[in-house]
């Protein structure tokens, strides 16, 4: 039997392990139906399932003081480290309503940027160093994880106000993308120089939505790809792979980030157009593939429709390795507990590689 850690590597290296590698995003709300249903309450999601990454990271914030600014039965609004004032929902799973922001004008920008220098105290590294020592015990990839780029600047500025400024102001847009991942460079340094072991680095910038990427090919030639290349290439020259979490369809910014060092791909989102096959006959043989997994076939009343989804997708997208399994985002409250033990079960049965 391999390890999840070394299942992950090989699949990263374009080589065929024992069955593909397993990892997943369930809502909380997910689990909390799962453990009514049956699932151990005294077990965590990962070790039950098998899961097989463990990750850290560091407090990249612009460590503004929390302010509660309201809170009723069904919400909470806040203001959090990011300066942005956000309305989280108590009753559901959800992405925060962004009502507000402290940096919203390049002078805003210069103003507080001071707040992102990197200190020692940004980087728990006992607290890293313990989940090394687990991670390593239990078998598991372990990584760093950041936002980086256009995701984490939408936090602190705003999604419209950013995207307008990426055609307004494309040098501030630049400095904010740069200065987030040196950012994550200079938090993974501290690490390795005290002695820390990462097998990756999963970085997280969701750049597309439904319909296409929220910005075109050439904008992000010209303002992400100096900072993404920056990281890849740090991550790669410490012998480090690179994964990227970017939520969306993305597909029309593949090539450029093939070309400036990723690794892997992940969630590749079915129901915003990510074709998994196509992307595997098109870069297969470039970019490493996690995801791809349709959680709408998994909620299905007829399980036939998630066992076609993955007894189709995953003999093409495991040959020669490079692929992951994942859904195609997080698992929702809509799939019960049977049904996701008996997906996991498809996944190692058509995962297996037959030597």
């Amino acid at each position: 039997m391999m390890t999840g850690r070394e299942r992950v590597l090989k699949a990263l290296h374009f080589e065929e392990p024992d069955r593909v590698p397993m990892h997943d995003s369930p809502w909380g709300t997910a689990i909390q139906r799962w453990q009514r249903e049956g699932m151990p309450t005294d077990v965590g999601v990962q070790e039950f399932f098998g899961y097989e990454f463990a990750g850290v990271g560091a407090d990249d914030s612009f460590r503004f003081p929390y302010e509660l600014i309201e809170e009723t039965e069904e919400y909470r609004i806040e203001r959090n480290a990011n300066g942005a004032v956000v309305r989280n929902w108590k009753t559901r799973t959800s992405t925060p309503e962004m009502l507000d922001f402290v940096i919203k004008t390049p002078e805003d920008w210069e103003e507080h940027k001071g707040r992102l220098a990197f200190t020692p105290d940004r980087v728990d590294i006992e607290s890293i160093r313990k989940a090394q020592n687990a991670a390593r015990e239990k078998g598991y990839f372990f990584y760093f994880s950041g936002a980086c780029g256009y995701d984490k600047t939408q936090g602190f500025v705003g999604s419209e106000r950013l995207l307008i400024a990426m055609a307004d102001d494309p040098d501030w847009c630049k400095d904010m993308f740069m200065t987030a991942a040196q950012m994550l460079v200079n938090d993974i340094k501290y690490c390795l120089d005290q002695g820390i072991e990462f097998d990756g680095v999963w970085a997280f910038n969701d750049m597309g939505y439904r319909n296409a990427s929220l910005f075109s090919p050439e904008m992000y030639r010209r303002l992400q790809k100096p900072a993404d290349e920056l990281l890849f290439g740090f991550c790669h020259e410490a012998g480090l792979k690179v994964l990227l979490h970017s939520c969306g369809n993305v597909r029309a910014l593949v090539p450029d980030l093939v070309d400036a060092g990723l690794d892997c791909l992940q969630p590749l989102e079915v129901k915003s157009g990510m074709d998994l096959i196509e992307l595997k006959h098109t870069f297969g043989d470039r970019l490493a593939l996690m995801g791809g997994i349709d959680v709408r076939a998994m909620a299905a009343e007829d399980p036939a429709i998630i066992e076609e989804e993955i007894a189709t997708k995953l003999p093409i997208a495991m040959e020669g390795g490079g692929y992951i399994y994942h859904s195609d985002h997080s698992v929702p409250d809509n799939v019960s507990f049977d049904r996701y033990c008996y997906v996991l079960d498809l996944v190692r049965e058509y995962g297996t590689y037959r030597k």
